[in-house]
């Protein structure tokens, strides 16, 4: 099997100045790609900000023989993104790829929280991830090409204690690349997810073993993030990832069951709640109109 090649792309990634982003960065250069690299080098809570970090990985890039430029834009404000999307296009006159990786933390239980530091994660990884990719679209449209994936997380999937608010935000990256696989589809526009787990400066303090952290490389996420913006690239895939484990993630539903009109109460629910959730007939849809036509299926069949 060829080596997948990204020669002559050009790819915007976010939060690249370190950590995952980096990693990706580094990879998609060494396999031909021209590169944007964003950060806005804030902490990891999202205050302060720095040119260096961005600077430093661009810089490295360049001096190993690829293409790339440093971008310090505010992913959360548009006309950030624009003079991003702006310089990029100006120096190479497209866009191909961009891979959504910008993030903060501010983990609390949620009777704790602030709403500010709620809105504060929604705003870098929905909205932030939305703004990016809202402006790149029309671009790729045009081309009738491109490969846009989010970094969402298995607090979004699963739920992590402490992290309501970024559980919510990557959860609606599910929501958000569901709509855009939809849309892009026939302009050959590929949009997928990684959910990964990895060593980076955001994951060091949750406490797991050390030999542990050892094996959740950076690379290995990165692996996935490469397979999701080449060109035979799936499209409205999430793939979960950590130390060299790969798998897909679904939202499912159980195949549930039918009340007639006269039983359609709380209390037939409730009666009925074994079958409802039976998890033995579990049915993945392409789209929303997969449910509504299990249902009216049960409901000519009289099931129930």
């Amino acid at each position: 099997m060829a080596d997948i090649s990204l020669k002559d792309r050009v790819a915007i990634i976010t939060g690249a100045g370190g950590g995952l982003g980096k990693s990706h960065a580094l990879e998609l250069a060494r396999r031909g790609a021209k590169v944007v690299v964003n950060d806005l080098g804030a902490a990891i809570d999202g205050t302060g900000g720095s040119a260096s970090a961005a600077e430093e990985v661009a810089n490295h890039i360049n001096a190993s023989g690829g293409e790339a430029i440093a971008d310090g834009a505010n992913v959360t404000k548009a006309d950030d993104v624009a003079a991003m999307l702006k310089a990029a296009m100006d120096k190479w006159g497209r866009v191909d790829i961009l891979i959504n990786n910008a993030g903060i933390l501010r983990d609390k239980t949620f009777h704790k929280m602030t709403l500010a530091d709620f809105k504060a994660v929604i705003d870098v990884h929905l909205i932030g991830s939305a703004t990016c990719t809202h402006a790149v679209w029309p671009i790729m449209r045009e081309r009738n090409y491109g490969r846009v994936v989010f970094t969402a997380s298995p607090s979004g999937l699963h739920g992590i204690f402490g992290q309501a608010n970024y559980g919510a935000a990557k959860a609606g990256m599910i929501g958000l690349m569901n709509a855009l696989h939809l849309e892009g589809a026939k302009y050959d526009i590929r949009v997928n997810i990684v959910s990964p787990s990895a060593r980076t400066r955001m994951t060091e303090d949750l406490g797991a073993p050390e030999p542990v952290l050892e094996m959740l490389t950076p690379e290995a996420i990165t692996a996935a993030a490469v397979f999701l913006v080449s060109d035979d690239a799936p499209s409205r895939q999430i793939i979960s990832c950590a130390g060299g484990g790969y798998a897909t993630a679904h939202m499912v539903e159980t195949g549930g069951a039918y009340l007639r009109p006269d039983k359609q109460t709380a209390d037939e629910i409730a009666a009925h709640w074994d079958r409802i959730s039976d998890k033995s007939d579990i049915k993945f849809y392409e789209d929303s109109n997969g449910p509504i036509a299990n249902f009216i299926g049960k409901a000519q069949g009289r099931d129930g």
